[in-house]
């Protein structure tokens, strides 16, 4: 990775403003060539991959057109709209799929999203509720077949708590909206009464905790009424990837089959690509680290716990945490047989 100067970062930094990106590799016969290797891919704005949208990491020989915008809506056109060739999507319906023997989409080892859970349960102020003490307890869920809450329930089973001998309750955190869950639920688990959010049966005291991606509106860390179950929740998950080697990903790089078989070598050059942007973010962070003012013992800190590369792509890097994912999937009742990380990106190793 060549180097960033701080003049470089925010003369680039300012273009990238509200922009969609195409990236192209050249001028002239290299341009026309590029043309034939075009590639659109749907994403949600993350910050992560601001080098992807100023341009200062490209593809080589391709052009990207790099769609970024509201992740439902780059979620939803990732996987179905004929226009776009790929891009972000959920793990957790993508072995869904190919449980299904559905192969339409094409699993590229890139985590666009990880995200630790710990931090994510929420209970009443003053409850008297423990990690340890979740058998038995009514526990709210904001999805129930989404990447989120199969690492949910990973997080139970790593507390010593059995997720069937929870009760649980799928419904949306703050608005009383109908949560759609695409596969059977089991007999401990029931959607939450209509007109009713997991944060009305939380203060209602019909639930005894929640799982939810978001704080809810009525969280506030020392006033409440709704608090974090772990308030100290970043040394608990430093020893949950100590212990189990996993940063969670939960969405996935996805390309339509058509898209791969007629160019399979995108594979391995976008896996390159997107460790060229975190290579080059992870830079830009150390030579411009304002937004907070400790931003750059935090990412000492990181480093030190994680390592430098704790946002890697690639699968040999990323095999531990997909395959405790698959695991958990299988003992959720999500799939039908315990599938295999190798199935899941079999077409990525096949080349």
């Amino acid at each position: 990775m060549s180097g960033l100067s701080r003049r470089q970062f925010l003369e680039t930094a300012g273009a990238a403003a509200g922009a969609s990106l195409i990236a192209t590799p050249g001028a002239g016969a290299a341009q026309d060539s590029a043309a034939s290797s075009s590639i659109t891919l749907a994403c949600a704005d993350y910050i992560r991959y601001t080098p992807l949208a100023t341009g200062d990491v490209r593809p080589t020989g391709a052009t990207l057109t790099w769609l970024r915008g509201d992740r439902s809506e780059m979620l939803r056109r990732a996987s179905s709209d004929p226009t776009v060739d790929g891009g972000e999507n959920s793990l957790a319906q993508h072995i869904l799929r190919v449980d299904r023997g559905d192969r339409s989409l094409v699993a590229v080892p890139v985590f666009i999203l990880r995200n630790f859970t710990v931090r994510d349960l929420y209970t009443v102020k003053g409850s008297p509720l423990t990690p340890p003490g979740l058998n038995g307890r009514r526990i709210g869920i904001y999805n129930w077949a989404a990447s989120g809450a199969v690492w949910y329930r990973q997080l139970v089973r790593y507390f010593g708590q059995d997720p069937k001998r929870v009760n649980w309750v799928v419904g949306s955190p703050d608005a009383a909206t109908p949560i759609n869950v695409p596969v059977p639920l089991p007999s401990n688990v029931v959607l939450a009464p209509s007109g009713k959010s997991l944060t009305d049966l939380l203060l209602a005291r019909e639930i005894d905790a929640f799982f939810a991606p978001l704080p809810p509106r009525s969280y506030h860390a020392g006033d409440g009424p709704i608090v974090r179950l772990v308030p100290e929740f970043r040394p608990v998950e430093a020893r949950y990837f100590k212990d189990t080697g996993c940063y969670p990903p939960q969405h996935v790089l996805l390309l339509r089959r058509a898209v791969w078989e007629s160019r399979p070598a995108l594979g391995p050059m976008l896996v390159d690509l997107f460790q060229q942007c975190e290579a080059r973010f992870h830079a830009s962070q150390r030579l411009y680290p304002y937004n907070a003012p400790w931003l750059i013992a935090e990412i000492e800190e990181t480093e030190r716990l994680m390592g430098p590369d704790y946002h890697a792509h690639g699968l040999e890097k990323n095999r531990q945490a997909m395959d405790v994912f698959c695991q958990s999937a299988f003992d959720d009742g999500l799939t039908g047989r315990r599938l295999t990380v190798d199935e899941v990106f079999a077409e990525f190793l096949k080349g």
